[in-house]
């Protein structure tokens, strides 16, 4: 590693942001075994429940920053459990919109109850000033790599063309 590298504490975040990213997927799936879910499904349920609107399966992806194609497997094995179900999208023909369904609520709801102990804990120790902060960080990181690489923005909206 090149500690001269005006970019290290970029490279730094980044390795962080990766080591985090399998943390948070082994502790989701610890926390949510007993539920019946998987981080996965975790995720899918959450980026529905906290949207502000029905999404189609592409904008849940982007948002996630995962392929279409397994967010599609995911909606798929929660809509046969009974956690979403599909609705016309006014904007495009094809693309259904995914809608959270009461018992995809509840799950939601129980998953973050078990997490919420290690929430708390996380906020204690971290501080909630430095968590926002955080978030701030990564969220114009997000916009940055959008912007220099010419990637879509995250899309927590309807497709409307």
């Amino acid at each position: 590693m090149d500690n001269e590298n005006p970019a290290q504490p970029i490279r730094e975040l980044v390795l962080n942001v990766f080591a985090t990213n399998g943390r948070l997927v082994d502790s989701g799936n610890k926390l949510v075994r007993d539920i019946g879910l998987t981080t996965a499904w975790w995720q899918v349920l959450g980026a529905l429940g906290y949207a502000p609107a029905p999404l189609p399966v592409a904008h849940i992806a982007r948002n996630m920053g995962l392929t279409r194609q397994a967010v599609q497997r995911v909606v798929e094995l929660l809509a046969e459990r009974g956690f979403v179900t599909f609705a016309a999208n006014p904007h495009h023909q094809r693309a259904r919109l995914v809608v959270l369904t009461a018992q995809g609520r509840k799950a939601l709801t129980a998953a973050e109850a078990a997490a919420a102990a290690v929430d708390r804990i996380a906020l204690e120790r971290i501080g909630a000033e430095r968590v926002a902060i955080a978030s701030a960080v990564l969220a114009e990181l997000r916009e940055v790599l959008a912007q220099v690489l010419d990637l879509p923005p995250d899309a927590s909206l309807p497709e409307t063309d």
